[in-house]
């Protein structure tokens, strides 16, 4: 916990994937041949992105991360630093920055990931304690092989009173399976998910079995994009509205989500407006063509 009169220490601190974005699109792609198209590159990962939606939502955010010691991961860094966030970034030799190319084509997306320096999480990355009001740890590193050890660390290192952990994609929570996900994150008392993730996480998909994730989590909060989201704590489910507004790429919405989430719950919000400053922010991203706000509000 933040020492009262503190305002060096974080109050959302964030250990989670850096990564670049690389997003493509043309009406039809030319196999072996040249055709014209947008290419556009930007910051992303869900790590970096729940703590630039947490920093603009005004609380003091840390990141921590691994990027390769490339140019990638020098502009990652910088673009979080424009955005208030303290990026403390490990810089592997070894390894590329993280990176997703996303093509449009027709109508259709394809998307080709490679989490570089990410898979390559190790223990020694991180601090001897992770002490913040707010603790996330992204779900996409306990499902790699190469960081999982990290991630279930840094959880038993985490000292907040909010221990968060996003279960981040729910094809990955089937292949990794429930029960060892329970126990990877044992030291989490809230769970952050959408309804594909909650159902793979519950004993019966919908409302009736996310309920019975509050045996593992004391705070469950499940994403439901347009429809806002749904608490499970203490007391009966309650639904918090979205904010209406036009959907131009939800990539990014949930993770905006959690920062400003996470964000409220630090500075003392009850959950019911916390999770509404969720929906606001998870609206915001979605309206935008990057998954990034365009600088921190301060």
């Amino acid at each position: 916990m933040i020492a009262d009169g503190d305002t060096t220490a974080p109050e959302v601190l964030v250990v989670g994937d850096v990564m670049v974005d690389v997003s493509v699109a043309s009406d039809v792609l030319a196999e072996g041949g040249d055709v014209a198209g947008e290419v556009h590159i930007h910051p992303a990962g869900a790590g970096a992105n729940v703590a630039v939606w947490a920093a603009r939502a005004g609380a003091r955010t840390r990141l921590h991360s691994r990027v390769g010691g490339d140019l990638p991961g020098r502009l990652v860094a910088e673009a979080l630093t424009e955005r208030g966030v303290d990026a403390r970034l490990v810089v592997d030799p070894q390894a590329r920055t993280g990176a997703m190319l996303v093509v449009r084509s027709g109508g259709d997306r394809s998307m080709v990931a490679d989490r570089g320096a990410n898979a390559r999480w190790s223990i020694a990355d991180l601090p001897d304690e992770l002490s913040a009001a707010a603790v996330l740890v992204s779900g996409y590193l306990v499902f790699d092989p190469g960081s999982e050890r990290a991630a279930e660390e840094a959880l038993r290192r985490s000292r907040a009173e909010f221990v968060a952990v996003d279960a981040a994609s729910w094809p990955l929570v089937s292949a990794y399976g429930r029960e060892r996900f329970m126990a990877a994150t044992a030291p989490a008392n809230v769970l952050l998910a959408n309804e594909p993730e909650a159902d793979a996480l519950a004993d019966a998909p919908g409302p009736g079995g996310w309920a019975m994730l509050r045996e593992a989590f004391p705070l469950v909060v499940v994403k439901r994009g347009r429809r806002g989201a749904l608490i499970l704590g203490d007391g009966p489910p309650r639904e918090v509205p979205s904010s209406p507004g036009e959907i131009v790429d939800g990539t990014g919405a949930g993770d905006a989500f959690d920062g400003a989430f996470l964000a409220a719950l630090a500075r003392g919000a009850l959950t019911e407006a916390a999770a509404r400053a969720g929906c606001d922010s998870g609206a915001a991203a979605s309206s935008s063509p990057t998954p990034w706000p365009a600088k921190a509000a301060r």
